[in-house]
């Protein structure tokens, strides 16, 4: 069978390059190759959900709270459950296409063992040159500015234990930091920061809700969202980006020893880091209500104490993580753009990628707008990138009766088959299309504008309190 062989074939084989053409019998080597299989080398499912949960929610668990004082609390909860269903319907969506596609091309003989295949790839295969444009160009973006935030992210997390440096010169230091993921090759390398990555936004997501409810309510608390339509749009469409992460799911399938068996894997990702998001943000939420109004990161108002700063050192370490996930798909179209992605060697690999880290950095500096920028890349590139362009996509590849008799997966029996499948599609499309694109678009852009009008670009440090 077609689909039986993409379980077998090891794709992305980013295997260690200082491995190549050594002594594979001696006992170093083979202990060296089981350290590297331990900690560098993933492609199982365990590594695969790792993957999704610890790159889902980053920096944005702690600007969900602001979104809950946009929306109010009903609000918050409901829009968390619905776009974290809607978020792992569009990333099965794209872990379909991406087998159809994959197994099409073996068919024809394709040897993807030195190839990494993307999104973009995947829609020119299945759909022609139009498609991969603009996947290419909605994907590319999202990821640059996800890589933004996470920069913008790590200077608003430190300056809350070290406010010595403003944000700005925070921002200059965690980009030469963070330029150093060039050197990790693949998706297949995260194996234990996935697995770190996850165990920090753990602890971070509990000390905001345990904290937050020892702290109690502060005097006069009010929580008076939503109040205004601008700030309710606002709101969803961070948690819209929230849940909009598999912007990096055929990588990750594609770093998978049997990629077909993602299937249901960042279901049960979200389902995980909703067990994260929605405690933190109401109990956070409950205890400083519209106070958050004017503090987009939750850090701000809890008290200072090792718990805290403890919570910010492993935000900061994950953001680096994250960082990483955003950016290696970004290294390997500028990889095959100019020509060296299936060169062996890691370091002018490295080398090639550094140029992609500057326009980063520069952007971060610019729009240090952390929380609101959220929500603009939110409505203005999530909404097409992980769900409106999948769900087209899937439609129109399968449009033709002979695509979907030949197809090789086929829609779940409890959806009703095709008819229920294009359904949900439709449903999926119509709604961020209007929504998430058209009314969370304005309000973001909106909200966007007045931190330009009232902080200016460039900023020196944004949302600070002034010094005594």
């Amino acid at each position: 069978m077609a689909s039986e062989k993409v379980e077998t074939v090891i794709a992305g084989n980013y295997m260690e390059m200082e491995n190549e053409g050594s002594d594979n019998n001696s006992k170093s080597s083979k202990s060296g190759r089981t350290l590297s299989r331990l900690f560098w080398h993933g492609g199982s499912v365990y590594d695969a959900w790792f993957s999704c949960a610890s790159n889902q929610v980053a920096q944005v668990l702690l600007t969900l709270p602001y979104s809950f004082s946009q929306l109010g609390m009903l609000s918050g909860i409901v829009f968390q459950l619905f776009y974290g269903l809607m978020g792992s319907w569009t990333a099965y969506l794209i872990s379909v296409l991406y087998v159809e596609y994959r197994t099409r091309k073996e068919r024809e003989k394709v040897d993807f063992r030195n190839h990494v295949i993307q999104w973009f790839e995947v829609l020119d295969g299945l759909l022609g040159k139009h498609w991969r444009n603009a996947g290419l160009f909605f994907n590319c973006t999202f990821l640059l500015f996800g890589s933004v935030i996470q920069l913008i992210a790590c200077a608003s997390n430190i300056y809350y234990i070290n406010d010595n440096l403003d944000k700005r010169t925070w921002t200059y230091i965690f980009g030469a930091c963070c330029a150093t993921t060039v050197f990790i090759p693949s998706f297949h390398n995260y194996r234990i920061w996935s697995f770190l990555g996850l165990i920090m936004t753990t602890y971070t997501a509990w000390y905001l809700t345990i904290g937050s409810i020892v702290h109690g309510q502060v005097e006069g608390v009010t929580h008076s969202g939503p109040s205004k339509m601008v700030l309710y749009f606002t709101g969803a469409t961070n948690i819209l980006y929230t849940f909009g992460g598999h912007a990096v799911t055929v990588e990750i399938m594609h770093a998978m020893w049997k990629p077909q068996k993602f299937k249901l894997i960042y279901l049960i990702a979200t389902l995980y880091v909703l067990t994260l998001t929605l405690p933190s943000a109401i109990a956070v939420y409950w205890a400083f209500g519209d106070m958050l109004l004017n503090h987009s990161n939750a850090f701000a108002l809890l008290p200072r104490n090792g718990f805290r700063d403890l919570a910010v050192i492993l935000m900061l370490i994950h953001q680096f993580i994250t960082f990483g996930f955003a950016c290696t798909p970004l290294y390997f179209v500028w990889e095959k753009f100019l020509g060296v992605h299936e060169v062996k060697s890691i370091f002018k690999r490295a080398l090639a990628r550094l140029p992609v880290v500057v326009p980063i950095w520069f952007l971060a500096i610019i729009f240090p707008f952390f929380g609101p920028i959220n929500s603009t890349v939110g409505s203005l590139l999530v909404s097409f990138t992980v769900y409106i362009i999948p769900a087209l996509a899937h439609m129109l590849t399968f449009a033709s009766p002979s695509a979907r008799e030949n197809a090789v997966e086929r829609p779940p029996s409890f959806l009703g088959g095709w008819a229920g499948l294009y359904s949900m599609n439709i449903f999926v499309v119509g709604w961020v299309l209007v929504v998430g694109f058209g009314f969370g678009g304005w309000a973001s852009m909106v909200n966007f504008i007045h931190q330009i009008d009232t902080f200016g670009l460039f900023t020196k440090c944004y949302q600070c309190p002034p010094h005594k």
